[in-house]
């Protein structure tokens, strides 16, 4: 038999995962004891939760009673530092199973009846909004008690960040988590990836062609909050492959109320039968702009950048030009100028590389700001794969940031030069007596002559008696 068919044996297997049960369980022992042995990431997760930093201690299937209850919670987090503790219950859930609210509740009480600081919930379910949980929950119940959502694929951005980029002071305990990475990323893990709009998509998706879609539906308001989740997940996504805490760009009353934003995204759908989703990368040239337009069956992404402050129209076109080398021929450029309302000229990238005139409507008139965009079709599909609407975001997403966002810097004036003196102008001395080499912050200007310098040089002029430099000013006393 030939060795390629053999499988290498893991740390944690996914070899006979019978049933959704098992996975769950399986899932969180995994979780809960890397948590434990690899110290950086048990604190990568703990310390956004309000976790001291100090050793961390994780049990599973604790039982507690409520009641005349017996409850089982999937697991239990302590985390101490002197004489402070922190300890969280843990409810885990694998593949398309959803959180329940009456569990959630009866765990929050448990936490409240123990004096436990937090509930933590694990599931697929990715909020529109981080910090915002998947599951109604009665607000009376978090009066003492904090409640955390952690999606699967957020645990698993924070592993690979940070096995691959932030490090891990230990070469076992790296290792470790590696397992635990491979673990999460196979498909019978159950920590599956975002990979369902929802049932009301193909609905709103026709209604929207229709143009029968109205911002007050229940359907409507539904795909807005998927489009959302889809926005978070292609941030944590590519934060996974950047090492760089990639974040959607929210408004601070967005993240206060997502409600009005789900409200907000609802109407724009309804009205233009598009939805738009920002992503802030650390260090890029602005927020990528992810418009998913069901009308026109398109995937527009766009970045705005600010145009040099210096420099003739053609010239400021030219400097964006020259970064986008990396960008198809038909990315879509707008200018706008200062002072200008409306829509800005357009032109496709190869004619603007030909004419950088094609932008400039009046040369007269001083450039804002550009904006760069490239345009993808939409997939029609609910689900992910070819042809599914996910997908085709994810690709448009990934591809814009490759070829246009990374490759952008903002423009930076030229730091002012020290003047030398090849650059000093000579200028013909008042008397030979007083010629210096020395530079001055005067050389090279224009001399102004007065009417009163004019008057001076025709009385005739007194030697003026030499100077020894050093010697001492005589007074009247040296004379006697």
């Amino acid at each position: 038999m030939s060795e390629d068919t053999w499988l290498a044996a893991r740390l944690i297997p996914t070899s006979g995962i019978n049933g959704a049960e098992e996975q769950e369980r399986r899932a969180t022992s995994a979780v809960l004891a890397v948590m434990s042995a690899v110290r950086e990431f048990g604190r990568a997760l703990t310390q956004p939760l309000g976790a001291p930093a100090g050793p961390v201690q994780t049990f599973i299937e604790v039982p507690f009673k409520l009641g005349d209850k017996q409850l089982f919670p999937d697991g239990l987090i302590r985390v101490s530092r002197g004489q402070r503790q922190w300890t969280a219950l843990v409810e885990v859930k694998t593949g398309s199973n959803e959180l329940r609210a009456d569990q959630v509740e009866a765990y929050l009480e448990i936490a409240r009846e123990h004096s436990f600081d937090a509930l933590i919930t694990i599931s697929n379910e990715i909020p529109p909004v981080a910090g915002q949980h998947p599951t109604p929950i009665d607000k009376r119940k978090l009066r003492k008690v904090s409640l955390y959502h952690l999606p699967w694929t957020e645990i698993l951005t924070q592993a690979v960040m940070q096995k691959e980029y932030r490090g891990v002071a230990d070469p076992d305990q790296a290792w470790v988590l590696g397992e635990l990475i491979r673990y999460l990323e196979h498909p019978r893990s159950g920590a599956m990836e975002f990979s369902d709009m929802g049932p009301a998509w193909v609905g709103v998706r026709d209604g929207v062609a229709a143009g029968t879609v109205r911002a007050g539906d229940t359907a409507v308001a539904e795909v807005a909050g998927r489009f959302d989740a889809l926005t978070r997940y292609a941030c944590l996504r590519l934060g996974r492959r950047l090492g760089a805490e990639v974040t959607p760009a929210l408004s601070r009353r967005d993240v206060a109320e997502p409600a009005l934003r789900t409200q907000a995204l609802a109407g724009q759908l309804s009205a233009t039968g598009a939805m738009t989703g920002g992503i802030k990368i650390p260090g890029a040239v602005g927020a990528m702009q992810v418009t998913a337009d069901l009308r026109a069956g398109q995937i527009i992404c766009h970045v705005d950048v600010e145009a040099p402050k210096s420099g003739k129209p053609t010239t400021r076109v030219n400097w964006l030009v020259r970064q986008l080398k990396d960008a198809p021929e038909n990315t879509r450029l707008e200018a706008f100028v200062m002072h200008g309302r409306g829509e800005g000229t357009a032109g496709l990238l190869r004619q603007v590389r030909e004419d950088p005139s094609t932008l400039i409507s009046d040369p007269t008139r001083e450039l804002r700001a550009f904006r760069v965009a490239m345009h993808a079709p939409a997939g029609a599909k609910r689900g992910s794969g070819r042809g599914a609407f996910i997908d085709s975001v994810l690709t448009a997403v990934d591809n814009f940031y490759e070829q246009v966002i990374q490759n952008l810097k903002p423009w930076m004036p030229a730091p002012p030069r020290l003047r030398t003196a090849e650059d000093v102008q000579p200028v013909e001395p008042v008397s030979p007596s007083l010629v210096s080499t020395a530079i001055s912050s005067q050389d090279g200007t224009t001399t102004v002559t007065t009417d009163v310098d004019r008057r001076k040089s025709d009385e005739p002029q007194v030697p003026a008696e030499p100077v020894h430099v050093g010697a001492a000013p005589q007074s009247e006393s040296d004379d006697v």
